[in-house]
């Protein structure tokens, strides 16, 4: 185990017993004094910083008290980290080992170990992945399949990357005084006391990614997590390196701040683009202006989405560091043809937008994709391992394209309103038993994309939107038609399907994140003890 230094508390924290007796080297005594550690010192602040979140109102543009960061053409991040210059395709997903076999075997440059967005986070999961990340990162990793067959990592795995959960969710399962902690810190906490030393010393970074920031002065926290861990750890300055997903609009209005603040641990910007049109709605939950058409229709091409990516790639090239293109989230289906040729083409065409528009690189969420968004990139890039050195000065360093949501194309239908219902309730029900992200409809679905169904059906009803036809959308007809999606979801799956996937509990969920007077920030919070009750059922 790694030598800690700089511990100044007592242990304090109350875990729950390892999920499986192979697991309990995760929570050894070691592993649980360093989390402790973590919550003395770095817990109040994020509460504090959760609290701020609630008294903010929605962005209005820039921060004028940070001006000067933003016109200081001076400064830039800490230079790329040498082992992963090249990050043309990332491949994502949850943390089982097979998952973690496949995609790291996969061909991107990278694979994102996610603990957040495509988990379910009972305690199992949490605690088996973080296995199989130490695991692969020793090469060790292996999985034998129900059908006799054996996974086991090939010669060039791809570079591993790891999404901790985001401030706003809690851990359950460790506790100070009875109060769940952070479920960010025991995500990373876990993660870097286990690995970081086994990285550095084979010349290695810590690469991590940074979900749902909506401040400057939230990266500023991570980056005091990471200046404290690598001091405790023993590790250089600098051996953390995190990309931060830009998937609020509080966020895209702090790009250049939330670089500042983690310059010393950076590596670029993401641009997460489905919690960013989440986060649109939820801003701007009670302006009829910002009311968006059928969750298909909300392309990368509409104006407020371009106008993101664009200041995306500049703010990131001026500053010297990467700028990663979003999450396609189309899958083939290897039984359709017609069903894959879509997929292949919607993937390529999105990936030649965003290679031309100066990103590094780009997340795919199925590996069948991966030589498709490989080969738009190949195409510009060529023998470069990036194009950080590409400036967008063109593109103007302005709030106001941000924001023009009503400019956006396409109307709502029942067809979309249906889909919305569909995907919110079934998603409900694969994560309710334990999976994080689910394909429905060859697409890849996850909490975000979950968050964006069961957000616009609410924002559609708070302002009586109406149907091509003329009906008005309210609840009455939402459950009408929620009723029709269900009994067709049943008759599809039938009925031993439909009565383990929990469907009286993710329909309650689903109502209640949907239907609700005021919008609940996040359904994942709302589902959260129902998950952890039918977990330990």
């Amino acid at each position: 185990m790694p030598e800690i230094h700089q511990l100044v508390s007592a242990v304090t924290l109350t875990i729950a017993p390892p999920p499986a007796a192979h697991l309990e080297p995760v929570l050894s005594p070691e592993a649980v004094a360093f989390l402790d550690e973590l919550h003395a010192r770095f817990g109040k602040r994020r509460l504090e910083l959760l609290e701020a979140r609630r008294g903010r109102p929605a962005p209005a543009g820039f921060l004028p008290e940070t001006a000067a960061i933003r016109n200081d053409t001076s400064w830039q991040v800490t230079a790329p980290a040498q082992d992963y210059l090249d990050r043309r395709v990332e491949i994502t997903g949850p943390t089982d080992r097979k998952m973690v076999i496949n995609a790291l075997n996969s061909g991107a440059s990278g694979y994102m170990a996610d603990f957040e967005d495509a988990n379910a986070p009972t305690w199992l999961n949490q605690i088996d992945g973080q296995l199989n990340l130490s695991d692969a990162l020793a090469g060790t990793i292996t999985y034998d399949a129900s059908d006799g067959r054996r996974y086991q990592l090939g010669p060039e795995p791809a570079t591993l990357l790891v999404r901790p959960r985001g401030w706003h969710l809690d851990e359950a399962h460790v506790r100070c005084d009875g109060v769940p902690v952070s479920g960010a810190l025991v995500d990373f906490g876990l993660y870097v006391f286990r690995n970081a030393s086994r990285l550095v010393q084979s010349g290695r970074h810590v690469h991590l990614y940074l979900p749902k920031l909506e401040h400057h002065l939230e990266a500023r926290l991570w980056n005091d997590v990471f200046n404290h861990a690598e001091a405790a750890l023993g590790i250089p300055s600098g051996s953390i390196r995190a990309t931060v997903l830009i998937e609020t609009v509080p966020a895209a209005m702090q790009m250049d701040e939330i670089l500042f603040e983690l310059r010393d641990h950076s590596a670029g910007l993401n641009a997460g683009r489905w919690d960013y049109i989440f986060s649109m709605i939820k801003c701007f939950r009670d302006s009829r202006a910002h009311v968006l058409p059928d969750r298909a229709e909300v392309r990368m091409t509409v104006p407020f989405m371009r106008a993101y990516t664009e200041l995306l790639v500049r703010t990131c090239h001026a500053r010297g560091t990467f700028a990663m293109g979003g999450m396609a989230a189309l899958i083939p289906n290897r039984n359709e043809p017609e069903v894959t040729a879509r997929a292949i083409a919607a993937v390529s065409d999105d990936k030649a937008r965003e290679a031309a528009d100066g990103f590094d690189g780009t997340w795919v969420a199925h590996p069948d994709v991966v030589g498709v968004a490989r080969a738009e990139f190949d195409r510009v890039l060529g023998e470069r391992p990036n194009q950080i050195q590409r400036r967008r000065d063109e593109v103007p360093a302005r709030a106001e394209p941000l924001l023009v949501v009503s400019s956006t194309p396409g109307q709502v239908t029942e067809a979309g309103l249906r889909n919305n219902l569909s995907v919110g309730f079934q998603y409900l029900s694969f994560w309710l038993g334990g999976r994080g992200a689910a394909a429905i409809n060859n697409l890849m679905e996850d909490a975000a994309t979950a968050e964006i169904a069961r957000s616009q059906v609410w924002h559609w009803i708070r302002h009586a939107v109406r149907l091509p036809d003329g009906r008005t959308i309210d609840r009455a007809l939402v459950q009408a038609l929620l009723d029709d999606e269900l009994d067709r979801i049943r008759a599809e799956v039938g009925e031993e399907v439909w009565a383990a996937g929990r469907p009286a509990l993710a329909r309650a969920i689903f109502e209640a994140v949907t239907l609700a007077d005021e919008l609940p920030d996040f359904l994942t919070l709302a589902a959260y003890p129902s998950l952890i009750a039918a977990a330990s059922a």
